[in-house]
């Protein structure tokens, strides 16, 4: 995936200045695709030079006055071949999981902290996500759109489940140790 895709998806859902677009990265999109808000604007710049994007017109153009982009055919036929293109999965590459290495060879000193606040961290983010669904997907949506979106969080929903489920164990086995 990239930001420029990210971008488009997230302008043709509705369209929106650069202020607005790094909000709902900060609220959504972010969840799954960071990106700072510089990287953000950079990319909008791109994006509009390029011929994807363009800042819709202003009744009164003012200094300072905030562009709202729209994305344009050539973006859609960007975003729709992006789409259909193969792409394998990327290998994990987790820090916490080559200290648990690391820890194999020195010593397991601090690692039982580690792997705890690992855990809380994704019990809140679990917790946040199920906040999300039963807020924004109850009940459960039945158009296309809306069930490609609700799959997304529910890919959320269960890596921060196997997270939880993998840290318990670690941790029980450490202390069993």
């Amino acid at each position: 995936m990239s930001l420029p895709h990210a971008i488009l998806t997230a302008l043709l859902e509705k369209p929106s200045s650069g202020l607005e677009l790094t909000r709902r990265f900060d609220r959504s999109i972010g969840y799954f695709w960071s990106s700072t808000h510089q990287q953000i604007y950079r990319e909008l710049g791109r994006l509009e030079q390029a011929g994807r994007i363009r800042a819709l017109p202003t009744a009164a153009p003012a200094r300072g006055q905030k562009k709202e982009y729209e994305v344009l055919p050539a973006g859609r036929e960007e975003l729709a071949a992006w789409v259909a293109l193969p792409e394998d999965p990327r290998p994990v590459r987790d820090p916490l999981l080559l200290r648990m290495r690391a820890a194999a060879v020195i010593g397991t000193n601090g690692l039982d902290a580690e792997l705890r606040r690992h855990l809380a961290l994704h019990e809140r983010q679990l917790a946040e996500y199920q906040e999300i669904e039963n807020r924004d997907f109850a009940p459960p949506p039945t158009t296309g759109e809306g069930r490609l979106r609700h799959l997304v969080l529910r890919g959320g929903i269960d890596l921060e489940t196997f997270w939880i489920g993998w840290l318990t164990r670690a941790i029980a086995d450490l202390d069993a140790a």
